[in-house]
């Protein structure tokens, strides 16, 4: 093609391929905020349910606190909502991967 022209077909493709990235975005949004991931503390005693956008969704004990010291508690808890950030990040990459995995870039060839 001489230069200074406009390749419609391309100007179209690219169109086409940046709607298509928006609604794979919208759908990759919608997913962070939804899937669930559950992350216990290495002791057993916490478990941390988190979306993968990082939102912590529940907290429970799985078992007696009375005979628990608190700042032994106090680590399971810490320990898990750790476990929960790392959860979290997986949950987001493997999300990603998943919805743009077909995604390859656009060349003016």
């Amino acid at each position: 093609m001489p230069r200074g022209e406009i390749d419609e077909a391309w100007i179209e493709e690219a169109v086409r391929r940046y709607r298509r990235i928006e609604s794979l975005q919208a759908e990759f949004d919608r997913a962070v905020a939804t899937v669930e991931v559950t992350v216990r503390s290495p002791d057993g005693l916490v478990e941390v349910v988190v979306t993968a956008d990082g939102r912590i969704t529940d907290v429970r004990f799985l078992g007696p606190l009375h005979n628990r010291a608190p700042r032994d508690v106090a680590g399971s808890v810490r320990a898990a909502v750790a476990a929960a950030a790392d959860a979290a990040q997986w949950a987001r990459e493997k999300l990603h991967n998943e919805t743009f995995t077909a995604y390859r870039p656009l060349t003016g060839a």
